[in-house]
């Protein structure tokens, strides 16, 4: 029988990959615990600040074990704790359910939601961070250059792919499952399936990121943005968030919006309110 040759590389374009191994991990840790945990809670919202452990790709590879870091934790760090026990949660959720990878735990989602048809474009935009929505976009393309997003933007370009451009979660998913360094497939999933609005314990459906005043809110001085979108770097402080309320802002390329978020926030409120009515 003849064997299948090695495959090639893969080509990783511009993505920018972290040190691996233990030694760096523990380093890592260690960082954080002593210059970032204290500060943790008020900071790891903050898109603009390394305000987060960044230590996932660190547990997804076995680099580190939770049960390590947690006995170095102290009663002072219950915000670190429970985002820890989130992660085993949504391991045992995986565990126990399987097909949740790729099936909506709540089933309407998958059989009665009114999703978009023929949205390929949509998602190219999205993917590309081309949506025309700074925070969204930033979001996406430090995806593709570091392998990395911070958890809030995650939930925002995850809101944004479902509720605004009524796209199906599992390819929001598989894209990020694609990217990311720290992908795992339990927390990435059901990562989703919250924002979605149809996992376990799960944000309400109702709960429509607004891309813009997320950004205004964690990226108060549009630092986030101008990194990763050179097209806006020439925008001052928040006005980064609204090009076009800017006189220069579409000057050097950016794309103007795909969708009006206010218009699409009420179609998804007109698609939960489909699955929501009571079968005969």
């Amino acid at each position: 029988m003849k064997s299948q040759g090695i495959p090639a590389a893969p080509d990783l374009g511009e993505l920018q990959l972290p040190e691996a191994g233990e030694q760096v991990a523990w380093e890592r840790w260690e960082e954080f615990r002593t210059n970032g945990l204290a500060t943790y809670p008020e900071r790891r919202n903050r898109a603009d600040l390394a305000g987060t452990s960044a230590i996932g790709h660190h547990l997804k590879w076995g680099e580190l074990h939770p049960r390590s870091l947690l006995a170095e934790l102290s009663d002072d760090d219950e915000v670190f704790r429970k985002e820890l026990c989130w992660r085993e949660f949504y391991a045992d959720v995986l565990a126990q359910r399987p097909d949740s990878a790729r099936v909506s735990l709540d089933p309407r989602f998958d059989k009665e939601m009114p999703w978009a048809t023929d949205a390929d474009d949509l998602f190219e935009a999205w993917a590309t961070g081309t949506t025309g929505y700074p925070f969204v976009d930033a979001g996406m393309r430090q995806l593709r250059t570091e392998g990395w997003v911070h958890n809030r933007v995650r939930m925002v370009v995850a809101s944004f792919l479902v509720k605004d451009l009524h796209i199906p979660w599992q390819r929001g998913a598989a894209e990020f499952m694609y990217w990311l360094r720290d992908g795992d497939l339990a927390s990435n999933s059901h990562g989703w399936q919250w924002t979605a609005g149809c996992g376990t314990d799960a944000a309400p459906f109702y709960r429509v990121f607004n891309p813009v005043l997320q950004g205004q809110k964690f990226d108060p001085g549009g630092e986030y943005v101008r990194r990763y979108i050179p097209e806006l770097a020439h925008l001052p402080g928040k006005s980064a968030h609204e090009p076009w309320l800017h006189p220069d802002g579409y000057l050097h390329g950016y794309p103007e919006r795909i969708v009006d978020h206010k218009s699409e926030r009420e179609v998804a409120l007109a698609n939960y309110t489909v699955i929501k009515k009571p079968t005969a």
